[in-house]
């Protein structure tokens, strides 16, 4: 499958194993055509989690991972691309469609929006809240305090 897909996209996909799973590194332009034919022509009919992991020393801060598995071959991999901070990807709703709260997770948590999506909002915390948890200069202790007061009434137990 790989030889496959490096023969149709080069040197835009590059296949890797660690501890024995399968993933493969793909230039964020190809992203959209990947998935697509990972869907289409290789069987992958089920996203079973996309994330991302922050980097903040690198010029692209952003790994986004898709975690797929295909049903008929009884297997897994994994697609990874680099992104910059503020950049955005393609939604794969149209491809996946249990891809929308999982982007929408996504962008809870680190702040990367996927153009097309059918709802860009955040799934786990309230519409007004300032900043992205899972980024790693957002502080373990951190919290929206202004939110907390504004909406709890309270001051931060932090």
């Amino acid at each position: 499958m790989i030889a496959r897909l490096k023969g149709n996209f080069g040197s835009g996909i590059e296949p890797l194993t660690y501890a024995g799973q399968n993933y493969m590194v793909v230039d964020r332009s190809l992203i959209p055509e990947i998935l697509q034919v990972l869907r289409n022509e290789e069987q992958f009919d089920y996203c079973v989690d996309i994330t991302a992991v922050h980097y903040p020393a690198r010029e692209k801060q952003f790994d986004v991972v898709w975690v797929l598995y295909s049903h008929p071959r009884n297997e897994r991999i994994r697609v990874k691309t680099q992104i910059l901070d503020g950049a955005t990807l393609p939604s794969s709703v149209p491809i996946w469609p249990g891809a929308n709260w999982l982007e929408r997770e996504v962008y809870d948590m680190f702040g990367i929006k996927f153009d097309g999506h059918p709802d860009m909002n955040r799934i786990l915390l309230p519409e007004g809240w300032k900043g992205h948890p899972l980024r790693k200069d957002y502080g373990i202790l951190q919290q929206d305090n202004e939110w907390v007061q504004i909406n709890l009434g309270i001051e931060s137990g932090q």
